[in-house]
Formats: structure tokens, sequence, C-alpha cells
């Protein structure tokens, strides 16, 4: 399955800097998947397109990052990926059950929904990611005869950018009600002016009845983030070309759940935990909360609903 990527260009742009993310988290799906934790059948192929050798492993079940050690591994990870991972495509399935018709996942990176979920009729999801990151997915899922199950728009721009006004020009329509998704960007690199305008964006973008859905890192205890610090080293060791200070950005961040509340939304907060209830998965214990995913919390929230539209 290979769609004509060199190192140079959109394949090679998943496997270094901030990018390779995208690549982890689809290596994590596709061990979540072949275990039958959730259904994810693009996951590991888009992994061995991208070609880097780490996660292709992670993919393939040859290298369990849950078991690397105090300083490289990720507890639970496979489950940790399924809880995460139903616990939005729950969120996207309800708010389409619930009448809402426009779909938009920030940083959608290699996850493909617009292909494996099942979405309404007359339902529109727009992409909006990095150029490269979206013409590989697009080019790739094409070139294997992958048709998605729903009306899909896709956006290639640099969120620092102004995303927004590219949003509009290819149809998205700001007085209907949305459903957002934003997944790994409050977690991943992200310093809090940008943290801040995206959800400026977001909310200048919602009409009443708009549903959104993050998740978002908490400022870790002095023992987590040094042992942040050394997980991502032993990633690097490995070969992922990470760069920046690591996966959970230092720099004081505004409180998510309280920007939405005051600015119009009602924000409900979950944890870890409460996912791996949801996702009926076995309770982690108290050494596997201590790292990496308690440092990272789940917000759900709704703006004022018109007649006919339920809440979340």
């Amino acid at each position: 399955m290979n769609a004509g990527y060199s190192e140079s260009d959109d394949a090679g742009s998943l496997a270094s800097g901030a990018g390779v993310m995208a690549t982890v988290l689809a290596a994590a799906r596709a061990a979540a998947a072949s275990r039958g934790l959730i259904n994810d059948p693009f996951a590991a192929p888009l992994v061995h397109e991208v070609g880097l050798d780490f996660c292709t492993r992670v993919a393939d079940g040859d290298l369990d990052i849950s078991r690397l050690g105090k300083d490289g591994g990720f507890p639970r990870f496979a489950e940790f990926s399924a809880a995460r991972t139903r616990y939005f495509d729950t969120f996207l399935t309800d708010a389409a059950r619930g009448g809402i018709r426009q779909a938009v996942i920030l940083g959608s990176g290699l996850d493909t929904r617009a292909y494996r979920l099942w979405w309404p009729p007359e339902t529109t999801l727009y992409e909006v990611d990095h150029p490269h990151v979206v013409d590989f997915k697009t080019a790739t899922m094409r070139s294997w005869g992958a048709a998605p199950s729903v009306n899909r728009r896709a956006v290639g721009i640099d969120l620092r950018e102004d995303w927004t006004v590219a949003l509009r020009r290819v149809g998205f329509n700001a007085a209907e009600p949305t459903v957002w998704v934003i997944e790994g960007l409050l977690v991943w690199y992200v310093p809090s002016d940008a943290q801040n305008r995206l959800l400026d964006g977001v909310t200048a973008l919602s009409a009443p009845g708009s549903r959104v859905a993050a998740d978002h890192a908490v400022p870790p205890s002095q023992p987590q983030a040094v042992h942040h610090t050394s997980l991502v080293e032993r990633w690097r060791q490995r070969g992922l070309s990470l760069t920046g200070p690591g996966p959970f950005y230092s720099g004081e961040h505004a409180d998510v759940v309280r920007y939405l509340t005051e600015n119009g939304w009602t924000a409900a907060q979950s944890g870890i935990a409460e996912l791996f209830s949801a996702a009926r998965l076995p309770r982690l214990s108290d050494r596997e909360l201590d790292g990496a995913p308690a440092a990272i919390r789940y917000v759900a929230a709704a703006r004022a609903c018109p007649v006919g539209v339920s809440p979340p």
C-alpha cells in the first residue's frame, strides 16, 4: 500500500518533529485495534505507510510501550488509547444522534473517523490539520480505494494561521450547531497563547447547540515532570524525532474548563480513570496513574441549546 511518498515529502514530515505524534497516536490505535479494544482497520496500514520503525513495531505488537520500564514506558498504552478513542468517538456519535450535522476535528492527524464511524446522511465533517498530514492521509486512503462514510472536507492549514477563514472558505456554516473535537492539540506542544486563540476561534464559530470535546494537560508535579522528560528522551533514543520541550508543554496555561464556562459553555471534566470505566476496561492502579495519563483531563461542553437539539 504505497502512496508514493518519500522522506522529503508528506510521509517524511510525519516521521519527524511535532508531526511524529500523529504517527505515535496512530500506532497506539493500531495496538488497541489488534487487541479488539476498538475498531480501526486503517491505523496499522497508515503507520506502515509512514515507515517509522518505532511506530511500526508498536502497531504490529512487536514493541509494547507499557513494557519499556519506568523511564520509557506508558502504562497500559493500548488500553489508554482505546479509552481515549472511544471517548471522542462516542462524543461525535452522540452529537450526530442529537441532530448535529456539522462536525470539525481540529488536529485530525491520522485518525480515520471520516471512514470508520457511522454518520447520518447530510452530515459534513471538516478535518483540519497541517497540509502535509491532510494531504498524506487523503492520498493514501484514496490509493487504497477507501471511501469516507460522510461528506468529508479536508482543510490543510497550520493551526497557528487563521484556520477559521480556511474553514469558512470550504463551506463551514457558523450559523449551524457544530460538534468539535480537539484531540491532542492542548496536550502536545501547545503554549498558552496558542491554546487561547484556538478556543477563541471555536467559540466564535459555535452557534447555540454546539458541542466541544477536548483533552488537555494539567501542570505536572515535579516528579511527573521528571518522568515526562525521561520518557521523551528514551523515545528519542529509540528513533522518534521529537522536537520541543516534550509531550507536555510546561508553560502556564489558562484552565480550559474555566475558559469555556466564562465564554458561554457548560462544561464537565473527566480523568483517565473515568474513561477506563466508561470503556469497561480494567481499573488503573495508583501506580499506573502516577505519570503521563494522570496529567491529562477530558472536557465535554455545550452551548445553550435551541429547541429540538438535545444536550450532550
